[in-house]
């Protein structure tokens, strides 16, 4: 480890969301150059960083006051994938093997739609996010049946935002987008991670980056304005070429939005268990590759509008939501800011319920991980939503 290395640049500040201190002094009055002494001064953070925050903070602020503090955030959890990646620990399971689970794992949630419809009432619905897994791993049939369980049950037409996580290039068909769009989803996300094939077979996605491309043309087709890409810094064998190469690649494809994550080597994944295999980046090439990235999205004509942390980063740095002016992801900024509670719907789900009276609370309740074991519970699960809200 070289010097720079131990340089940490969000200093004593370990949470997941380092914004929020910038947006609450944004509220309380103060100025960019108040809020950046106070982070550098109280907490150690570097200049740059304590600037950046104060810059998504201000963004934030002009998403969020257009928000119900009184209303949710509602997410529907599709636990299933085509493969596993290497750096994943969510809950997910392979859709080919478990193909018998999905229609009744569909009822459940249906159920539980419908318990959700009641409990928040009269309640604004603020973002709807479609997520997982990977929605569309869910043949077109099952897909569909999703889509029109939520119209069942929710206004669509009244959802300021409604995502569908489309991650997995290698899950999407023209009959998939097709699906979204006549059901009225607004934003999508199609994921590359990165536009090197031998990475991609590395880590476990058997997308190719032509798929990428296939995928975003026909969303484009499909007249989908708002179309979101993921990549990941640091991932096995990646070098700062590669990171050129696939940052060359999105910006030829031009999407609204762009999620650069740091790797983060989590229990539970593939990655976690070979880590003597792979050399992680050093802090100071991490912190080289995020800034590579931040000047392409720039020049692309994006702004930063949401970040969050996670344990275990590559150079103990962050994941930053790039965004053109008005492609932002409201859901992103509603649930990292905690402004608003979230009803999730799902395996492996959480849901918070958020309160200001008499200073900021917030509740929690889970549901269990497995989709056979949430279908046959979903009783049970639906009990913890009537006791977290009150009924």
């Amino acid at each position: 480890m070289d010097a720079s290395d131990k340089n940490i640049p969000w200093g004593s500040l370990k949470g997941v969301r380092p914004v929020k201190l910038a947006y609450r002094k944004l509220k309380e009055g103060l100025t960019d150059e108040e809020i950046t002494a106070f982070l550098m001064d109280k907490y150690n953070v570097s200049g740059e960083k304590a600037a950046f925050s104060v810059e998504i903070a201000k963004k934030e602020e002009k998403i969020i006051k257009d928000s119900s503090p009184e209303g949710y955030c509602l997410y529907i959890g599709i636990p299933f994938c085509p493969t596993r990646c290497m750096y994943c620990s969510f809950a997910s399971f392979p859709a080919d093997a478990c193909k018998e689970a999905i229609s009744p794992y569909l009822d459940a949630l249906f159920s539980e739609m419908e318990h959700c419809a009641r409990l928040m009432k009269g309640k604004r619905i603020n973002a709807v996010y479609i997520g997982g897994g990977t929605p569309t791993a869910l043949p077109p049939k099952d897909f569909e049946r999703l889509l029109e369980g939520v119209v069942r049950y929710f206004d669509t037409g009244s959802f300021p935002e409604y995502t569908c996580e489309s991650g997995r290039p290698d899950s999407i068909t023209a009959e998939h987008l097709h699906i979204m769009k006549e059901y009225g989803i607004s934003r999508i996300c199609i994921n590359p991670q990165s536009m090197n094939e031998k990475t991609l077979r590395r880590i476990g996605r058997f997308h190719t980056p032509d798929d990428v491309r296939d995928a975003f043309y026909m969303a484009r087709e499909q007249g989908f304005s708002n179309i979101n890409m993921d990549i990941i810094l640091g991932l096995p064998g990646e070098d700062e070429e590669d990171l050129k190469y696939t940052l060359e690649e999105i910006k030829s494809l031009s999407p609204d939005a762009l999620t650069v994550h740091c790797l983060a080597v989590k229990r539970g994944s593939k990655l976690h268990e070979a880590l003597e295999e792979y050399e992680p980046l050093s802090g100071q090439k991490a912190r080289r590759h995020l800034a590579l990235s931040a000047e392409y999205a720039r020049g692309m004509g994006m702004e930063p509008y949401y970040l969050y942390r996670q344990k275990h980063m590559i150079g103990n740095l962050e994941n930053t939501g790039w965004a053109l002016p008005g492609k932002e992801g409201i859901y992103n900024v509603l649930t990292m800011e905690e402004t608003c509670s979230i009803y999730a719907i799902g395996a492996g789900t959480v849901s918070k319920k958020v309160s200001y009276e008499d200073g900021f609370k917030a509740a929690r309740c889970d549901t269990v991980k497995s989709p056979v074991e949430y279908a046959a519970r979903i009783e049970e699960m639906k009990e913890r939503k009537s006791i977290l809200y009150g009924e």
